[in-house]
């Protein structure tokens, strides 16, 4: 049967539709949706004998050439086409695959290799630091090879030969170049190497790189290491057998901070302050003869990024080689540096700080409030319809907000930023690349160094972990955090959002075994902490990266 041509009344208006008895009644509701944009779902269709349903035949309706059907149902807004065209994985090239599943790469181990890719993975836990190469040009050799290594695994979903990057590390640091002496002839290869090293030598290589400014825009006459990964150490040296002695007063500036390992350190608190408070023996100039000194020390600059060595790896006297310490230690996610600076620095920290600390205990509150109105609202039943949703004359209400609704979360954020940003010291807002907070978030784990965080981005994790209980043998492994990649991070420190589809209370890691990259959950933090486990947080090899907070 020919199509018939047929009108439609709705909320008093009158739109001419055809009507096709050979299709389905949804192929007339969907003629009907296209032109009052009543949805379907909700749509009523008036026909002889009640309303018409989707297994209605058309038959018993017996439509007629220029019949008007009832139509009854609130329009919704008319659908809108995507404003970028559809787009399916299969039709993706490599890098937009890589920008859309947002999983990050593995790079293969090129042979006792895996001390680099861990360091690589756990450096790459730092958002300036990519900007910074992204935006410096020249750049000396190995700062351009690892800027070139980081753009590969960004644009692909495969995992990264960092063949390249290593053949620079090489020629530039001759000591990584050294051969296995354990093995000989047709097994021989390349040895074993120290995280700790192959990360000392990659940030002083990094020491010329331009710094950048908070619009992420290179600058002049600043170093990014020195802004973001240098602090200053202030050691005060006392005389403990002559009090007439005046004490004498150093400054130098720092890349790390030691934990020290002893029969007693338990928490990696206690190992840091063993390294900061120590006995020291030197010539006195009062008494002309050797004495003991107490040497205290404090920051008195914190760098956004604070890296903590854990030193597993001592030399041994008696066996005449390096061997690791393997109690176990236990560090922690969030870090509290007021307790390691100097009292004019903790002076300048602690309103920020301690305001910091009390909005993300609301933040917390928040989130929590959202997810039990949303799940609330989830299992309401729908409201049943009335005699006045009949009326398709009538006017619908605009809805309300209800009774203690909680504001947007964009517009708390920019309130607490705000808030934040008039709590912070004038100087330490001056030192772009400080931590203005001296509170850090664990973003990564590669031995074991803690990167610090700043309120004004997100954090920023990382960890490198040493398997093994020989110091020159073993296998090392990185240890990033999920929001460093899905966070949302930015460097001037707007209040950002972590990126739609992250949930902020997701707190695992990405582990990185050389090309193999898992999710490695939170609660599992507590077996990389030494004491004989799968895995050991090594000493030197070691480092916690700390990343301030939003």
């Amino acid at each position: 049967m020919a199509p018939l041509a047929v009108h439609i009344k709705h909320a008093g208006k009158v739109h001419d539709v055809e009507l096709d008895p050979d299709l389905p009644p949804t192929a007339f509701k969907e003629a009907v949706y296209q032109v009052t944009g009543v949805p379907i779902d909700r749509m009523k269709v008036m026909v002889k004998g009640g309303v018409l349903k989707d297994d209605t035949d058309w038959k018993k309706v017996a439509p007629k050439a220029g019949q008007t059907f009832m139509v009854i149902g609130a329009a919704g807004e008319l659908p809108k086409p995507p404003e970028k065209p559809v787009v399916f994985l299969e039709d993706m090239n490599e890098s937009e695959m890589a920008q859309v599943l947002a999983m990050p790469v593995g790079l293969r181990n090129l042979g006792n290799t895996c001390y680099m890719n861990a360091t690589v993975q756990a450096m790459r836990a730092i958002p300036e630091l990519r900007i910074a190469l992204g935006t410096s040009f020249p750049l000396d050799v190995l700062p351009k090879a690892l800027r070139d290594l980081y753009n590969s695994m960004s644009q692909t979903t495969e995992s990264v030969v960092p063949a390249s990057f290593l053949n620079v590390l090489r020629q530039v640091v001759p000591q990584f170049s050294e051969l296995d002496r354990s093995k000989a002839g047709m097994m021989s290869g390349y040895a074993q190497q120290d995280a700790e090293e192959c990360w000392s030598q990659i940030t002083n290589a990094l020491k010329e790189v331009p710094g950048i400014d908070d619009s992420g825009c290179s600058v002049s006459g600043k170093k990014f290491v020195d802004q973001f990964m240098t602090g200053e150490m202030r050691r005060e040296l006392k005389c403990d057998e002559d009090e007439n002695e005046p004490p004498t007063v150093s400054t130098e500036r720092v890349l790390k901070i030691e934990c020290n390992i002893s029969n007693t350190t338990n928490y990696m608190l206690t190992g840091i302050m063993d390294a900061l408070n120590q006995k020291v023996e030197k010539n006195s100039s009062f008494l002309m003869r050797e004495a003991i000194y107490s040497q205290t020390s404090r920051m008195s600059r914190l760098p956004s990024y604070l890296t903590v060595h854990v030193v597993r790896f001592a030399w041994r006297r008696d066996i005449g080689k390096k061997a690791k310490i393997m109690r176990k230690v236990k560090f922690a996610t969030e870090f509290d540096a007021l307790d390691i600076v100097t009292p004019e620095l903790a002076q300048k920290l602690t309103p920020v700080s301690r305001r910091l600390k009390e909005i993300e205990k609301e933040r917390t509150e928040r989130r929590k409030v959202r997810k039990r109105t949303k799940v609330a609202q989830s299992s309401a039943p729908a409201p049943s319809a009335s005699r006045s949703d009949m009326n398709v004359d009538e006017p619908q209400a605009a809805p309300t907000a209800a009774p203690g609704e909680l504001e947007e979360e964009d517009v708390c954020r920019s309130r607490e930023l705000a808030e934040l940003e008039g709590l912070v010291d004038p100087s330490l807002k001056e030192d772009f690349g400080c931590s203005v907070t001296g509170l850090y978030d664990l973003v990564g784990v590669s031995g074991l160094f803690y990167f610090p965080c700043r309120f004004l981005s997100g954090t920023c994790p990382a960890i490198v972990t040493h398997k093994g209980a020989q110091a020159d043998a073993g296998h090392y492994m990185g240890f990033v955090k999920k929001s460093v990649f899905h966070g949302g991070n930015t460097v001037n420190g707007s209040a950002s959002r972590p990126e739609k589809g992250f949930d902020e209370d997701d707190e695992d890691w990405y582990k990185f075994d050389d090309d193999k990259v898992s999710i490695f959950p939170k609660e599992k933090l507590g077996t990389i902490d030494g004491g004989g486990g799968l895995v050991e947080v090594s000493a030197l090899n070691c480092a916690d990266i700390f990343s301030g907070r939003r």
